[in-house]
């Protein structure tokens, strides 16, 4: 959270699993669409929570397989962990731990739990310290939330049970779910001095019905969301405005949700480019950047049109002077790696060509000129590949426009590129 100086326009917090992530979508289309939006117009003055009921180490295996930006925050194991910076290099919130641990004894709540034969115990990777996890059918679940949290109160062990998607039922200490965690956050924005001017919830099961009982925060459910949260909805916030059922699923629900609240931007990039102008009548950094690699991206899938007007366009944001420094080390002007684009039309159709840009940040270093920091992940016939890449641009020709002045990138968490004469920017 200390990567804004001041208070967040806007947290969004969001769950994962049939929220932000589609599985009916392999081409992660709404995902995508998400993250260009996201980067464009979020990033700088926003902060973005993942709220999932994935363990971390699920939730890590889940960023492997799709195109997820990294968040700010990362709620896991449904509220009973917090870490900061959401990616591989992530910090625990020692202080949340510590409340966790409060009359929470992981070994007496196993003990309990084995004398219901009908819990099976899910796998390793969704159990955590704070999480004991099980599969149950929800007539057995109802009998068992009856009696197991008194059992385990004479004990010593006071616990929250959440029951979701008809199968999954979690065993967590009192004071963790999502709600519980996103309000000690929002308690510590308060703490210094950094309250948001908005906030929206995202969700689609019945564990993140607590995210609803936020009362500042905008709410959406979206279209494909569970019976349990609709059920919760109809019985708790079914005259709440600021409750919403999204008519779009997961990701577009969400963008949806924005328009509806009057949040901020809610059309994604990539929804609205231009291939014939490529010219931004607003100087925006970020945006700047998003675009330049949507027109590279639709090239690379044959999705313009094959013509040296495109590529002179491509050229015309760039100054002639402009160099690009590729991952392996070589160097050469910025329009002459444009010029070797011609080879490359339509190439990456075949292969579900995609890139998507992570952790935009911008910094003016002179009146007229910008350093756009990003991570670039190129995704092809399956693979990703990433890089980090810092881009210079300039406000030239009576600030009508920026120009690309330099762009320099290095290769990030072991990647490289099978055929460098295929990774052009």
């Amino acid at each position: 959270m200390d990567r804004l100086d001041g208070p967040p326009r806007l947290i969004l917090v969001t769950d994962l699993d049939c929220t932000l992530v589609d599985h009916d979508d392999p081409e992660n289309t709404d995902l995508l669409r998400f993250n260009a939006l996201w980067e464009a117009h979020y990033r700088h003055d926003s902060l973005l929570v993942y709220s999932t009921g994935r363990s971390m180490r699920s939730y890590l295996s889940l960023r492997n397989k799709k195109p997820l930006l990294t968040p700010d925050i990362a709620i896991t194991s449904v509220g009973s962990e917090i870490a900061y910076g959401g990616g591989e290099s992530m910090v625990s919130d020692d202080v949340w731990v510590a409340r966790m641990g409060e009359m929470w004894n992981r070994e007496i709540v196993l003990e309990e739990t084995s004398k219901f034969p009908q819990l099976e115990p899910q796998p390793d990777k969704s159990q955590e310290q704070h999480k004991v996890s099980f599969f149950v059918e929800r007539e057995h679940a109802v009998e068992i939330m009856k009696v197991l949290p008194g059992r385990l109160l004479e004990r010593g062990v006071d616990v929250k049970l959440v029951y979701s998607n008809d199968y999954a039922f979690d065993v967590l200490p009192k004071g963790s779910g999502k709600g519980g965690a996103l309000t000690y956050l929002l308690e510590k924005l308060e703490s210094e001095g950094k309250q948001p001017s908005n906030i929206l919830v995202c969700g689609d099961s019945g564990n993140d019905a607590e995210l609803f009982n936020i009362s500042q925060a905008y709410g959406v459910m979206v279209s494909n969301s569970h019976k349990e949260l609709l059920q919760w909805h109809e019985e708790n916030a079914n005259d709440n405005p600021k409750i919403i059922l999204a008519s779009e699923r997961c990701g577009a629900g969400m963008m949806e949700a924005l328009q509806r609240f009057n949040l901020g931007p809610s059309v994604s990039p990539r929804d609205v480019l231009d291939t014939e102008n490529f010219h931004e009548e607003v100087l925006d950094p970020a945006h700047e950047v998003v675009q330049f690699y949507l027109l590279y991206e639709k090239w690379r899938c044959g999705e313009v049109e094959k013509s040296d007007e495109f590529l002179q366009n491509l050229k015309s944001l760039s100054s002639p002077l402009g160099v690009f420094v590729h991952p392996s080390g070589v160097e050469k002007p910025i329009h002459e790696w444009i010029d070797d684009l011609a080879n490359l039309h339509g190439e990456g159709k075949a292969k579900q060509f995609r890139i998507w840009l992570d952790r935009v940040s911008s910094s003016l270093i002179s009146p007229e000129t910008w350093i756009v920091k990003f991570d670039k992940h190129e995704l092809s016939d399956g693979k990703v590949r990433s890089c980090s890449t810092r881009v210079l641009l300039s406000c030239q020709e009576d600030k009508e426009k920026l120009t690309w002045m330099h762009i320099q990138q290095s290769w990030l968490d072991g990647s490289c590129s099978d055929d460098q004469e295929k990774w052009i920017f």
